[in-house]
């Protein structure tokens, strides 16, 4: 099952979200504080796709607002985007865990999760028509654009975007989800960050 009989006809953001809080497409939604949509500029020319919302992001209803979030927007600040200027989402609109105690564990969400939240990114997509993608991870890069591709051997480089939700001038780009820089050791961590900057500001060197 996935959630393309939940999308409502030619939908603006506004009420793709409405649909998207009560959607039952997969079991995350039982365990999970609440759906998780996207936010940001509705016109972005530029649009990142990140994993699933975490800890943080699932209490507060927002994508991208915990210590990963903090770190992505500052890369995207110093790689020379405007404040306000894209729109960020999530592959998965739930947060998949395990309970430890009181401690909720993220665990990486699966394909057939994957499968039943793609319809939700592709209306995103359709409605806000970036011009560049963003795939931030491995589990986006899955979900848009395919198993062949590789966050480390594809990373950094402009492509043509024909994933969900795609039109035919749309491009993409690889890098790493933000998270994989916190888990760094500390000797590796500024490096890991000066890449993803880079990285982004490819994207945004393009749409300048």
């Amino acid at each position: 099952m996935d959630a393309s009989t939940l999308i409502p006809a030619q939908a603006d953001l506004p009420a793709l979200k409405s649909a998207a809080d009560r959607c039952t497409a997969c079991e995350l939604h039982g365990p999970a504080t609440q759906t998780v949509f996207g936010s940001g500029n509705p016109t972005a020319k530029v649009l990142l796709v990140g994993e699933q919302p975490g800890d943080v992001e699932d209490q507060r209803g927002v994508p991208f607002v915990g210590p990963a979030g903090k770190l992505l927007q500052r890369a995207v600040g110093e790689a020379g985007f405007g404040q306000g200027a894209v729109y960020v989402t999530n592959a998965v609109k739930h947060f998949r865990f395990e309970l430890r105690g009181k401690r909720r564990i993220h665990q990486t969400p699966q394909p057939e999760h994957i499968h039943a939240c793609n319809p939700w990114v592709a209306a995103e997509i359709a409605a806000v028509k970036p011009q560049i993608v963003v795939c931030l991870g491995a589990t986006a890069v899955k979900a848009l654009l395919g198993s062949k591709y590789r966050v480390t051997k594809d990373r950094g480089s402009l492509m043509p975007y024909a994933g969900p939700g795609a039109e035919p001038s749309m491009q993409a780009l690889i890098t790493i989800h933000p998270s994989a820089i916190l888990r760094m050791p500390d000797d590796a961590r500024d490096q890991g960050y000066a890449d993803l900057v880079a990285d982004l500001a490819v994207v945004a060197k393009a749409v300048a």
